[in-house]
């Protein structure tokens, strides 16, 4: 095990390194407060007995590996609370994690973050595609694997760009069941043996999805339990920093030499969707103040059958209906509510204009400065 020496400042932190040795002694030597996302491949706890073959007779490559046995449960969850303590420590204050796991382990590790205090935001079923057959026909074909995505503490303002999940799902709302192939093909790391280099290797597709939708450019993403480095190799081509933790050396040099071959994606390619909640406010008595929109002008309604007048204090009035313009286009149409920027139109030189079209000049004009 190699001895950790605890950094003070945020500013030394070893980006873009494996650091060697046990997870935990890892995490305590890094300061707190400061990555902004985990993501946790941790040892399942198969509790396999014995070996498993295929109907042919030839032997299933399972997962035997000593780092993922332990001797009962209750040393399981020890070791579950332990690293789950430090991750918390060393997230920002508005940091998430995200946890894998099977139904082996993920039930105690959900109840293990609670306990921690971090704040379950959603568990999400990854249902692989093309998952392993059963070959004893004794149990269901086990077809998915349960990721737990929380943030550091209830309330925590966390990151989740809803736009570009959306966009990545050809403008449909994202759901919390993906279906992805497992990790196999050309992905798939061998030893110089032809062997799998780790046999949990989780699939790129997966980690692009989590990071797109949870980390923006320049974040910091740890992965406690880095194996092959598929956290790594995703972050470097979104643009990310990563830090990753493994203990066993051969995972570290697959992982090495792999994500030295990764290219970062351009700086044009990162940007995502933005979400519309992100986007600065803009009262609508702006538009009023810098004269796009003048008191005593009109606006029409989308659907054209209502029409109400502007005011100098930035409100509307229309059939006696004096309110902003989102509550004076919910009155009309006898709404519960009425997003009043989609809902108004003006007509200027002979064409219907959405005055939503002046917010989004303002939008742009206030980006400029920022850059």
């Amino acid at each position: 095990m190699t001895k950790m020496t605890k950094l003070k400042s945020a500013d030394a932190l070893p980006l873009n390194t494996i650091l060697s040795g046990d997870c935990i002694e890892a995490m305590a030597s890094l300061p707190a407060d400061s990555v902004d996302l985990i993501f946790a491949d941790p040892p399942y706890n198969l509790q396999l007995k014995g070996e498993l073959h295929r109907p042919d007779n030839s032997k299933v490559d399972a997962v035997d590996d000593e780092w993922d046995q332990f001797s009962s449960f209750k040393a399981y969850d020890t070791f579950t609370k332990a690293w789950l303590k430090e991750a918390r420590r060393i997230l920002k204050p508005n940091g998430a994690i995200w946890v894998i796991g099977s139904y082996h382990n993920i039930y105690r590790v959900g109840a293990a973050l609670q306990d921690a205090g971090y704040w379950i935001l959603n568990d999400v079923v990854w249902r692989k595609s093309n998952p392993m057959p059963n070959f004893r026909g004794k149990r269901f074909t086990n077809a998915h694997e349960t990721m737990i995505w929380a943030s550091k503490a209830e309330g925590a303002k966390y990151t989740f760009n809803y736009e570009a999940l959306k966009a990545l799902n050809e403008g449909i709302q994202m759901r919390s069941d993906w279906v992805l192939p497992i990790c196999n093909g050309g992905e798939r790391l061998k030893d110089d043996e032809g062997n799998k280099a780790h046999p949990t290797q989780k699939p790129e597709s997966l980690l692009h999805r989590i990071l797109v939708g949870s980390t923006n450019p320049g974040d910091i993403v740890l992965d406690p339990f880095f194996g092959t480095g598929t956290t790594g190799a995703v972050a470097k081509m979104l643009g990310r920093d990563w830090i990753g933790i493994e203990r066993e050396a051969a995972y570290r040099d697959v992982a090495m030499k792999r994500i030295s071959k990764v290219r970062k994606f351009d700086r044009e390619a990162l940007i995502v969707s933005a979400s519309k909640r992100a986007a600065p406010r803009v009262p609508f008595g702006q538009l009023v103040e810098r004269g796009m929109l003048r008191p005593g002008e009109e606006l029409y309604s989308v659907n054209n059958r209502h029409k109400a007048k502007v005011r100098a204090d930035g409100t509307l009035i229309g059939d006696d209906i004096k309110g902003s313009i989102h509550q004076v286009g919910a009155a009309l149409e006898g709404a519960p509510s009425c997003n009043g920027w989609t809902y108004w139109h003006i007509r200027r030189d002979g064409k219907t204009i959405p005055i939503d079209l002046f917010r989004q000049q303002i939008r742009a004009e206030m980006g400029e400065r920022e850059h």
